[in-house]
């Protein structure tokens, strides 16, 4: 059967930095190829792609991923009706989050003893886990409970009322939530399958971690004063990064499913988020000490391929490592260059695959003949539309 899944691949210099910290403030590591390499999880770019949806999509086409989901819910809900309190709102949060997703809502008990102690009133309940529900659900779900005020635990028994709540739940998934997906332990008939996959990012070359030791000087010291306010160290490493992520496309159109609106094609939200997280992935960048280092470099190449089958990434190209030559960029470059196109024929994967190339400088020549070159105002477009061209699978 075809599918339609989306590869990228991106090769990016990042100068000295600790953008991905382990428990110990060190920059994360990872053995491969038998040598130790710089690697950023992919937790942390799943995030920096997320955070830079919010300057590339309508607040309405994202989600919210919280513990404080009842607060979240009741502001809603006192839009909607201004002469519910706030106390009430929590309730009737509660309880419609309770029905539609199968979790418990609830005031923490630390949350309340310490409130108890301060003499303060009973605070909102929390998930005892983070919640994601997109901007429509949670319009879906205040609506819901305004309609049931009157008494909404009689209201939600009610079997229609129930069906309704969980409907509103699992269904309208907003952009982020239907590319990284939702797990709900406790209703796991509302979870939501990742239709993009992240992986940890690793350095092409063998990386040893390095230590800064800094000094601050206390402005009001004086003359016979001139020892440092304070001292410390911070550790970092320099590395050129093979990025990749893939994205079945087919997934993405399930969990977002359809256009409704009468003035664009029923593709336009797949097109949207397919355009959103190629720029998102390829332009973020985690923040981890961020403002000691200012390493704030964009990719020097991005390679985009749609194919009609299995992902594949091509991080095998790096499983020796690069050697210092003139940079670790020319040498990595031209590693892909031979690699992919090695992969590919091997396999019969080149068939029906579309390649487009974004690429920097003299170092990055070699990639130039992988596909179509074009600035990624360009690639995204072109992917977009392409991504839109492509038939949904059968049902």
């Amino acid at each position: 059967m075809s599918r339609t899944i989306l590869d990228l691949h991106v090769l990016q210099t990042v100068p000295p930095s600790n953008i991905n910290r382990d428990d110990t403030g060190a920059p994360k590591t990872a053995i491969y190829g038998g040598v130790r390499r710089a690697r950023v999880s992919s937790q942390a770019w799943k995030r920096a792609t997320r955070l830079a949806f919010d300057s590339l999509l309508d607040p309405g086409e994202l989600g919210t991923r919280t513990k404080r989901v009842a607060e979240l819910l009741a502001e809603r809900i006192r839009e909607l009706d201004s002469s519910i309190e706030e106390r009430e709102a929590w309730t009737l949060a509660a309880e419609t989050v309770q029905t539609a997703t199968g979790s418990k809502i609830e005031v923490p008990k630390r949350r309340a003893d310490a409130a108890k102690k301060k003499g303060e009133g009973e605070p909102a309940p929390e998930s005892a886990y983070l919640m994601f529900l997109s901007a429509r659900q949670r319009d879906g779900l205040a609506e819901l409970a305004v309609e049931g005020r009157a008494d909404i635990k009689a209201f939600l028994k009610d079997k229609d009322n129930k069906k309704r709540a969980k409907e509103i739940a699992d269904t309208r998934h907003s952009v982020d939530i239907a590319l990284f997906g939702r797990m709900v332990a406790d209703g796991a008939d509302i979870n939501v399958d990742a239709a993009a996959q992240v992986a940890h990012a690793i350095s092409v070359h063998a990386v040893e971690n390095e230590s800064d030791y800094y000094t601050a000087v206390d402005d009001r010291n004086t003359d016979a004063e001139p020892g440092a306010g304070m001292i410390g160290t911070v550790e970092f490493n320099s590395a050129t990064l093979y990025r990749y992520a893939a994205l079945d496309v087919d997934l993405l159109r399930k969990n977002l499913g359809e256009g409704l609106r009468d003035d664009e094609p029923v593709t336009e939200p797949l097109r949207r988020a397919v355009e959103a997280f190629v720029r998102g992935f390829v332009e973020s960048l985690p923040s981890g000490k961020l403002n000691t280092f200012g390493n704030n470099t964009l990719p020097d190449a991005v390679i985009v391929k749609l194919r009609t089958s299995r992902p594949i990434s091509f991080v095998g190209a790096f499983e020796e490592p690069v050697m210092l030559g003139n940079g670790h960029l020319q040498e990595a470059s031209g590693r892909l260059a031979d690699y992919i196109p090695e992969v590919e024929l091997a396999y019969g994967a080149e068939d029906g695959t579309d390649t487009w190339v974004l690429r920097i400088g003299r170092s990055t020549e070699k990639l130039s003949g992988l596909g179509t070159e074009l600035s990624l105002p360009d690639l995204v477009s072109a992917v977009g539309a392409a991504v839109a061209q492509r038939p949904a699978p059968a049902k």
